[in-house]
């Protein structure tokens, strides 16, 4: 059933809409949802068509007066026209259409269709020549970039002809751009052809509106982008502000689309390039020789001599030390404090056990941040080996891993005794980093008889060995024999201990 207000209600929605509230502001203010504002509100503009207009001396009623909608509304004409003004300033921002609508549902809940407001405005820019998309920049403001799909090119190591990426990056008030063809759009090199743009220009613009692509943004969405951090530290480093695009439009950034067009179409259409080099050469030569001393037909100016006058003053400056480039991961802390990057294991805060951590590594650092705070820094290990600091271990064992060791200690028991006591000598050698070692064993009962892990197990207890590659190996041995592990200690076969210890110590060196 259909919730009704009472009188009060709606003449205080109704006095707030005549103050041009959107339906998600009356909604936080009044507690009435948007849906239900909405229907009010189309009641109520219905409600104007019938009420009588009155005279001077005949005033009218306070129901009257509140079923009137602001002065300025005809009625009988597109669902969007109510929303005139939200329209025309959308239209003034350069956004677009798709945008427009998008907007109107979410802030007022609109329910008219995509082609009643691309028509709607339309009709308003018709009427206002004013309102063109062309979006100006002030001069520094904003750099477009883009890729472009590059001419036909030899590769001089196979012999073979291939495409590759040009890189385009344009000033949006004069126009200069900067060009470059590589061979992959991966994260370093589009980082590292920023670089060399911003030493083209003499400094950095500050805002760069980008594509969604996935060296720049991590994950594209339609209201909340997620820029790939890298590119992100990239960006704070130099002092610009990264803005992807909306995905799948285009115009967004229309100058360096133009400007592509204009390259592909005065400079590469129907050439060939001998290698990478040349290609790159030849860019470099169009850019000196055509593309920068056009006079441009927006701004009628010009490119070079704009730039010099009124844009190369403007932009930040270049920092005093180029950027260095680092991978970024994300963790979960095991119980044993440490994650693992690489191969290598690195100690974190006994606090953060089983929390998701930020890894940013060089080939020489690696960083550990938790909630945008740095928590630990470690050289970067060797593979197979940890780094552990001392004031990462707690003063005692955390609950959490007390219950998982709990948790292993039992898994092995039911291994068998031989497991059992192997566990137990392994976390009181090794602590807490033998819980990855624990699961190693247990890891081998899903390839080989839980008999065979179990005896493997008494073997290297019995010579104090705790390390997964001699347990694996005695697995192996044992299993290649097809020996019945329940008999070993009885078979003729088998050899004395002595020796099995004497070889698992050279298992143990060699490893």
């Amino acid at each position: 059933m259909a919730n009704y207000l009472k009188m009060d209600k709606k003449q205080q929605i109704y006095g707030l809409l005549q103050l041009g509230w959107s339906y998600r502001h009356i909604e936080k203010e009044t507690g009435v949802r948007r849906e239900t504002v909405s229907r009010y509100h189309r009641e109520w503009l219905s409600k104007a068509a019938k009420v009588p207009t009155g005279s001077a001396e005949e005033p009218l009623s306070l129901e009257q007066e509140a079923a009137i909608p602001p002065t300025g509304l005809p009625r009988g004409k597109s669902t969007a026209h109510p929303y005139r003004d939200f329209i025309e300033a959308g239209l003034e921002k350069g956004l677009s259409y798709q945008r427009i609508w998008q907007d109107l549902r979410e802030e007022y809940a609109y329910c008219g269709s995509y082609d009643s407001v691309r028509r709607y405005a339309k009709r308003i820019k018709r009427s206002r020549p004013e309102l063109a998309d062309v979006m100006h920049a002030a001069p520094g403001e904003e750099a477009q970039v883009d890729f472009f799909s590059g001419p036909l090119t030899l590769d001089p190591e196979t012999g073979r002809y291939f495409r590759p990426h040009v890189f385009r990056m344009v000033l949006s008030h004069s126009r200069h751009s900067y060009e470059e063809a590589v061979r992959t759009q991966d994260l370093l090199s589009f980082i590292r052809l920023h670089e060399r743009a911003f030493r083209f220009f003499g400094g950095v613009p500050r805002v760069v509106r980008l594509d969604n692509l996935k060296a720049g943004v991590a994950r594209a969405c339609l209201y909340d982008p997620d820029v790939n951090p890298v590119y992100a530290a990239f960006a704070s480093h130099y002092g610009f502000c990264p803005l992807p695009c909306f995905p799948k439009k285009p115009e967004e950034k229309g100058k360096v689309e133009k400007a592509g067009d204009y390259l592909k179409s005065n400079a590469l259409k129907g050439r060939r390039f001998d290698s990478l080099a040349d290609l790159n050469d030849f860019l470099k030569r169009w850019n000196r020789n055509i593309a920068s001393l056009r006079i441009h037909g927006t701004t009628k100016r010009q490119v070079l001599a704009h730039f010099l006058e009124a844009e190369r003053e403007a932009l930040g400056p270049l920092p005093a030390s180029s950027f260095e480039h680092f991978s970024y991961g994300r963790r979960i802390v095991h119980f044993d404090g440490h994650i693992r990057v690489g191969n290598a294991f690195y100690s974190v805060p006994h606090r953060l056990l089983r929390e998701e951590v930020e890894v940013r590594y060089t080939d020489r650092i690696l960083k550990i941040y938790h909630s945008g705070e740095l928590c630990a820094v470690h050289a970067v290990a060797h593979a197979g080996t940890f780094s552990t600091k001392e004031e990462h271990r707690p003063a005692e064992k955390p609950a959490k891993a007390e219950g998982y060791e709990r948790r292993l200690l039992a898994r092995a028991e039911r291994v068998g005794e031989g497991a059992h006591a192997w566990a137990k000598g392994a976390i009181a050698a090794r602590g807490p980093r033998s819980y990855r070692l624990l699961q190693g064993m247990l890891a081998l009962t899903r390839k080989y008889p839980r008999e065979t892990v179990d005896w493997a197990c008494r073997v290297a207890h019995g010579n104090s060995c705790y390390h997964y590659r001699t347990l694996k190996r005695l697995a192996e041995g044992s299993s290649a024999r097809q020996e019945d592990p329940r008999l070993i200690q009885e078979s003729e076969l088998i050899r004395p201990l002595a020796e099995i210890g004497e070889e698992v110590r050279k298992i143990e060196y060699r490893a």
